[in-house]
């Protein structure tokens, strides 16, 4: 398996890269394993203070350079890096303030009804597993707004290939906003565990295509994640 990002985008300011799946974005101070932060830093050595640290429960902070938002160690694709704390903290504003557009593809369980929809559920804690998350009653905590824009590609008898456009930032939210309508992603090990790996995915099958978003200096721009072998694969599958 690849574990070295490669640069879709890159300037003075921010970088962006192509995340292969099965590289995790930053340590989670339990596992000792390449990360993201590892890479970058190794490549932008000038850039390694850059970013905000994350405390975690027993007190240790873990510094995170360069991050300005996550993928799951799984997800595949576009991620952005910000090499100077200006970039840093104008993108994260660009975050909060939901002008970043970003377009994932994922291939799900079933064959999806609808064409085109909205979903509009808020997410909370899962009550029964810490790791997971809930668009279902009975969240633990404080329910927080989700929407996500779901649009058909490709729809086989099993499986369906989507495009999903999240409209808010929550954590796992594509995949636990699929599962809410019963059509979780194909191997999604957390959300649904009993279900068959199938079209020869041996990891979460979904993909950050795409981010279209304000630069610093530059306007708008957009950088495309080409698709993964395995999606590659999964496509001339379903067909």
């Amino acid at each position: 398996m690849n574990t070295e990002p490669t640069i879709l985008f890159e300037d003075e300011l921010l970088l962006v890269i192509n995340k292969p799946a099965g590289l995790v974005v930053h340590a989670d101070g339990k596992k000792v394993e390449p990360t993201v932060c590892d890479w970058f830093v190794a490549h932008y050595p000038e850039s390694g203070e850059v970013g905000e640290p994350t405390t975690l429960s027993d007190g240790r902070i873990i510094k995170r350079p360069g991050i300005v938002h996550r993928l799951d160690r799984d997800t595949s694709g576009v991620l952005v890096l910000a090499k100077t704390q200006e970039a840093f903290s104008f993108l994260k504003e660009q975050f909060k303030q939901r002008t970043a557009e970003k377009v994932y593809y994922a291939f799900v369980y079933g064959a999806v009804k609808n064409l085109t929809q909205t979903i509009d559920r808020p997410i909370g804690r899962s009550k029964n597993d810490f790791r997971r998350w809930t668009a279902q009653r009975g969240a633990r905590g404080i329910m927080r707004d989700a929407v996500t824009q779901i649009d058909v590609i490709t729809r086989g008898a099993d499986a369906t290939l989507i495009m999903a456009k999240p409209k808010t930032g929550r954590t796992h939210q594509i995949r636990v906003h699929l599962k809410a309508i019963n059509y979780p992603i194909v191997h999604d090990t957390l959300y649904a565990p009993d279900r068959p790996p199938i079209l020869g995915f041996k990891r979460l099958a979904l993909h950050a295509h795409s981010i279209t978003m304000p630069h610093p200096i530059k306007g708008t721009i957009s950088v495309v994640a080409p698709d993964p072998e395995d999606f590659i694969e999964a496509k001339n599958l379903l067909k």
